[in-house]
Order: structure tokens, then sequence, then C-alpha cells
């Protein structure tokens, strides 16, 4: 039997540094959700539910308001017909391509759930099938590699550059907003019209700042995330300057209706709650996983982040190297979850990944990743990707249930 070597409260107070600087970041964007619901006037009628068409559906139309206000945009799409991220992705890659367009990845190859939009199993309904062709320049030391990127745009015409900000199921790190901003200054100075979207999904209200403060064209990401605040139960926004978002719509809805039509179906309140929730629930999130990172960290396994570094999502790595202690430790984040925590989850394939996946998701929204979750392939080195916690005592008690699944650890306060 393994014994932490230090109580809880002791580990506490040593990040305690670390859950100060999360609390200050959450207020600063505490604040920006509350004026934008001050300047939109936000009231009860505003919750009030669309059917069919969804004409003048007001609290839909307020809420999008609200959004490009905390986005510092001049639109936004945000909506429950998007049925996931990479559904908004993929509405916002084919509203903005078109047949000989040159899709540019600067953050290597995108998540696997992309695979069939982008057309690298040559899906007939992919872009590459309507003559969009894709290209991408990996990472150099999980930074921009800035030289290939220049030579690349400035040898002919990309029509929209796409940054994924969180490292999925790679190991490499995410993107932070310095390294977004610097890379954004220079594609702008060499081509001011290249569109740059950014995969915000795992991201948003990590920092004080989002990818459009800094210069990029297109935010994406879903609400089962970040900004769901744990309490929308799907959808999935797209923001930035107004033509591009009207193509986007028009893409999601029909050509010459756009925004105008999409019935929010009684998802409006829970979308302003989930979005009024966001700041504290991403900060209690981001406290499970620095907690997280510690505690692991001192067993012997290498972790990223480390548990003092800056954050740029809400995902934490844990390497392994061993299978049975990937599964253990997962199978313990789903026993410390509220919601099936009797069930015993097991590697099995699923819809858009190469490898077998473990998965615990013990929630009450169905693969919401701003619960308490934990998942990884079934592949060398054998790596666990934890996220969310509505409250950071729910994750506490999680985390250390896994902990005691996989090395039996008993602990004390």
């Amino acid at each position: 039997m393994v014994i932490l070597n230090k109580s809880i409260d002791k580990i506490e107070e040593e990040i305690s540094d670390v859950f100060k600087k999360i609390n200050e970041i959450a207020f600063v964007n505490s604040q920006k959700v509350i004026e934008a619901f001050w300047k939109e006037n936000i009231s009860e009628s505003h919750f009030m539910s669309s059917t069919g068409y969804g004409y003048g559906d007001i609290g839909r139309d307020a809420l999008e308001k609200v959004y490009a206000d905390i986005f510092h945009t001049e639109d936004a799409l945000v909506r429950n017909q998007f049925i996931s991220g990479t559904h908004a992705l993929s509405i916002a890659f084919f509203a903005l391509l078109r047949p000989n367009d040159i899709l540019l990845s600067i953050t290597g190859k995108p998540y696997d759930t992309l695979d069939s939009v982008i057309g690298f199993n040559d899906n007939s309904s992919s872009l590459k099938s309507f003559g969009i062709k894709y290209e991408q320049i990996d990472l150099l030391n999980d930074d921009f590699d800035y030289r290939k990127i220049e030579e690349r745009i400035n040898k002919d015409k990309v029509k929209l550059i796409e940054i994924q900000r969180s490292k999925g199921y790679s190991l490499r790190k995410s993107i932070p907003i310095d390294k977004i901003e610097k890379v954004v200054k220079l594609i702008k100075n060499i081509d001011k019209d290249i569109i740059i979207m950014v995969d915000n999904c795992y991201c948003e209200f990590v920092s004080d700042k989002e990818p459009t403060d800094v210069g990029v064209d297109i935010c994406v990401g879903s609400l089962i995330k970040n900004l769901g605040g744990g309490i929308a139960s799907n959808g999935a926004y797209i923001v930035g300057p107004k033509k591009l978002i009207n193509l986007c719509a028009e893409r999601l809805n029909v050509a010459g209706e756009g925004k105008e039509v999409g019935p929010s179906l009684g998802a409006n309140k829970s979308f302003f709650q989930g979005l009024y929730m966001a700041p504290s629930v991403v900060a209690n999130s981001l406290k499970t996983v620095v907690f997280a990172s510690y505690i692991l960290e001192n067993l012997g396994y290498k972790v990223e982040p480390k548990w003092n570094d800056e954050r740029a999502d809400i995902v934490q790595t844990i390497y392994f190297n061993d299978k049975d202690k990937l599964i253990a430790f997962v199978k313990g984040i789903q026993n410390g979850s509220a919601i099936d925590s009797q069930a015993s989850v097991e590697p099995s394939d699923m819809p858009g990944y190469l490898d077998k996946i473990i998965m615990a998701s013990g929630s009450f929204t169905q693969g919401s990743s701003i619960e308490l979750s934990c998942d990884g392939p079934l592949k060398e080195p054998f790596v666990a990707y934890l996220q969310g916690s509505l409250t950071y005592e729910y994750g506490k008690i999680g985390i250390l249930k896994a902990i005691e699944a996989l090395k039996n650890i008993t602990y004390y306060k």
C-alpha cells in the first residue's frame, strides 16, 4: 500500500497560489459575462421557447448578442441544432471554403473526429470530395513553425488557416493565447484576407482573453464543454464577423434565411444559465486538474501540464506507460462520478476514432467534458486525458477515488 506523504490540507496549501490566480481569471471572465447580460438587458422573457421555424425568437437572438459581446465580435451563432463541437467546425469549414480553396492547419493533424470531414479517409461527403484542398504544418517544439508558415502563405493563396488550441489525443502541449497572438500578427502582416479560425474547445475562460481578442476571425466551441457550464444539454457556438457568421448560419440552416430560423425548443434558459455559471465552473475544473497534477507528479507519474504551469485548456494528461494502470485510473473516475458510478467502463470502438477508447463520463449530460471525465486511447504510451468537474469538491473526491483504484492509496485529512 502506498500512502500520500502529505495531508490534503497541506497539498492545498502548497497549490494555493495557483488557485488564487485561477480565481482572479474567473473574476475577470465573470465581469465579461455579467456586463454582457446587462448590456443586452437579459430578462425572463428571453427564456421563452420557440418551435417550428423559430421566427422571432428573442431569447435566441439576445443570447447570440451576449456571445458576441463576450468575444468582442460582430456576431455569433449559438444553436441547439449543433450536435457537437465537431459539427460546428464542419459547418464552418463548409460555409467558408469553396472548391479549389486551401485549408491549412498550422497545429498539425486535427482531432480524429475530423478525419471524415476533411477527407483523410476519402469519405464521399468530405471537404476533399468537394475539391477543397488540405495542407498542414506541424508544431515545432510545442510552438508554431513560424518560418514554414511564412514560407507557405507567401507561396500562393491560402483561404483559411485552422488552429486547434487543445491537444486532443496528441502528446503536444495546448496553445496559449500569447502564441496565438504572435502567429496571427505574422499571418495578417502577409495576407490580411486569410480567415484564421480557432477550434476553442476546452479553452474558453481558462485565460482572461479569447482568440478573438488577439485578431482571430472565427472561434468555434461546444456547449457541453466550458461555456455550457454543465447546464446546457447540447449545442455549440461560432463567433466572428457578421458576413462570415451569416455564411455559417446559411450552411447550418438554409440559404436566404440564415439566422432568422432555428427554434430554440426550450434551450434558451439553460444556455443563458450555463454561460452565467461558466467562469466559476471552468475555475473548478482547473482547480481539479491542478490538484490531480500535483498528486500524480509526486507519485512519480509524468504529467502535462505540471501543477504550476500556465494552462491553455482544462485538459490534464497523465502518462501511465501501462495499459492496466490507464484502465484502472479511468475506471476509478467513473466510480467517483455522480451518475452511473456502479458502471465498469471498458475499452471500446467509438465513432471517429481509430483506436479503442476507454472513457469515464458519469455525467448528467451524455459526453459532457466539463463534468468530471477521463478518457484515453488504448495505445502506447497509455495516456489519460482528464478534464472537467462542476465543483472542485466533487472533483477532488473523484480524483482521490481514481488514485485509490490506481495504487490502493489511502489518504488522510
